[in-house]
Order: structure tokens, then sequence, then C-alpha cells
């Protein structure tokens, strides 16, 4: 690349971060004409492109990128000492190609209109309204424990590999599209993440490459939470930015799917969100309802945790922290709270239209 060029593409960067706002700041532009005009075409041919590669090929250009990134500060670093604004500049040159990049390819969905003013739902809910939806959760968290296991006491064991889930996932889609259009999947690209481990490290249950629009799922979670999972990061595919969204879309097709492993899963992860509410507003009340639980359901949710823990270093607040900004910076207010705010949605779904 020219020295002209160069100084073009860096000084476009600002320019970039201007303009990207400024079109942000109209929700409805954005949904019409790129979450709902450019963007599924573009997802489509992504995942047409990389969705039939049996490995995660954003995984790869990931470290393949930042290997060479090593090399050459190493090879330059002498160069990089006597001419640090030259080096700067090679840094702004790769962080305007990357933010245009990602912007088009999937981030414009950051300032799409929520998923609130798709369904018509609202998210404010009372104490009282917590309290009912809870408990709903725990008399269907309940009978398919106990229809699954046939007892109350035995943890439910899915039954399926990786790959038979994505795929039970995908046919979730399949159903859920009957009666909402808008959630059509086409061209599979759902893989296990070949950084499962450091995703473990950082509390990360998976994530969306936005550059192949591969769908990434820490492959060594426990198989109990992989259907939610799995439909939450496909959530993501299909445009939906903000965690509380994709958390609720992946409650909504998990549930939605005909298989009594993934309404247990749906049901009983979306409990999890509402006693940890509950907890935080009054935990006399939230220990009298976790004492209605089946033992089967307590033991589902201690094998997740025990899994976390497993893995929890003083590395992972960082990871958050950093995630929590990046969050921020994207649109989402509440940043990496915002993946509790599925609890509204979900009351407010459920007044509207049931489960």
């Amino acid at each position: 690349m020219s020295p002209r060029l160069k100084n073009i593409v860096a000084l476009a960067l600002p320019v970039q971060i201007l303009l990207v706002k400024w079109i942000g700041s109209y929700p409805n532009f954005v949904e019409r004409y790129y979450s709902e005009g450019l963007y599924p075409p573009i997802s489509r041919v992504l995942r047409g492109v990389f969705g039939w590669i049996p490995f995660s090929f954003g995984d790869l250009l990931y470290l393949s990128l930042s290997l060479l990134a090593l090399h050459y500060i190493y090879k330059n670093w002498n160069k990089v000492k006597k001419k640090p604004l030259l080096f700067l500049k090679d840094i702004a040159v790769v962080l305007s190609m990357v933010y245009f990049a990602f912007h088009l390819l999937w981030g414009m969905n950051y300032y799409r209109q929520p998923l609130t003013w798709k369904l018509g739902i609202e998210e404010e809910y009372s104490k009282e309204e917590l309290v009912a939806f809870t408990e709903y959760l725990i008399q269907q968290s309940n009978h398919y424990q106990e229809l699954i296991a046939g007892d109350t006491i035995s943890a439910v064991q899915i039954p399926y590999s990786r790959k038979e889930v994505f795929e039970i996932t995908k046919k979730g889609y399949q159903e859920l599209q009957q009666t909402y259009p808008f959630f059509e999947y086409s061209g599979t690209s759902i893989k296990s993440s070949l950084f499962s481990v450091p995703l473990s490290y950082m509390g990360y249950g998976g994530y969306l490459n936005p550059f192949t629009n591969e769908a990434q799922v820490n492959g060594i979670s426990p198989m109990y939470r992989m259907p939610t999972v799995s439909g939450h990061e496909i959530g993501h595919q299909l445009g939906y930015s903000a965690e509380d969204a994709t958390n609720f879309i992946g409650f909504l097709v998990t549930s939605a799917n005909k298989d009594d492993y993934f309404k247990y899963t749906a049901y009983s992860h979306a409990l999890g969100y509402c006693l940890s509410d509950l907890s935080r507003k009054d935990e006399a009340l939230f220990k009298t309802l976790v004492d209605t639980l089946n033992e089967g359901v307590k033991k589902n949710y201690r094998e997740v945790r025990e899994f976390w823990e497993a893995y929890e270093n003083p590395l992972e607040p960082v990871f958050k922290s950093i995630f929590n900004t990046f969050l921020k910076a994207n649109n989402q207010e509440e940043g990496i709270q915002s993946y509790n705010s599925v609890v509204g949605l979900l009351i407010g779904y459920h007044h509207k239209y049931g489960f």
C-alpha cells in the first residue's frame, strides 16, 4: 500500500466512526435498509462460503493474523522504535479496515430496532409478575426433568452429540419460522470453537465471528447448555446483536423445539435468570422457590456451576470488563448486564403470547 493510500485509509477511521454513530441514530433506517436489506444476503453468502468447512475457519483466521502481527513487530522492532508515528499510522490503517469490515458484515445490527419493537412487547415487570413467571418456569422445568429422567432426583443427560444438537437447533428455527418468518435460518454455519479452552477461562459459552458469520460454541462446556447456547449464537447470525435479545431468541427457539430435552434446557435455563433476578429482590422468597425445584434440576445447575468454577482465574474479570466496554461502545448501554435483561423479554412475551 502506498504512503498516500495509507494516509487516506487512516484518516477515514474517525470519519467512519462519526458516520456509523450518525446512521445509528436512525434505527428505523438501519432496520429497513441494513438489518432487513443489506445484511441478510451478506450473511447467507458468508455462511455458504464458510459453513461447509468442518472446523472454524474464523478461529484459524484470528490465530493467523495474531501470529502475523507478532511476527511483524518482532521483525521490525528497530524500525518501530525509530519511527513510532509510522507504526501508529499502520495500526490506524488496520483498525480502519477492520472497523469498515465489521460494520459492513455485521456490526450495524447494534443500531437496529430492539426485538421488543418487532414483537410488540414490553420489558417492564413487577415483582409479582416475576414471582408468578418464576413459579411457571419451575413447574415446566420439574415436569420435563421428571418426564425425561423418570424420577425427580436424577440430572438430565443430553443424549446427543454436538453435531446433533446443531441439527436439532436448526429444526427448532424451522418451527419458529412458521410463526415468525423473520427468524428464517438458511445456510447452516455453527461449529465448536477451536478456542473452547480459552473461551472457558474467559467465561464465555460462545461467540459469533462477524467476519465469517460462523456461530462458535464453546465445545467443552456441559452438554446441558448446548441447545440454548446454539440457539443464542444463531440468533446473532440472524442479525440480532443485543445479548438480551439473543438470550431470549435462544429460549424461544429451544422451547419451540419438539424435542423434550430441548424444552427442558430452555425452561430450566430461563428459570436460572429469573431466580437470579428474584434473589436480588427478595432473598427469602428466592430460597422458598428454590426448595420447590426437583433435585434433578438442581444437579444440572450444579453441573454448570462447577464447570465454570473449574476455569475461574484472575484474568476472567479483565476479559469481562473488555467485553463490557465493547458492548457499551456499540450501543448496548447496559453492557454485559444486558444478558440478564432477558427476564423482561421473557415475561413480556409470556404475557402477550404465552409459551
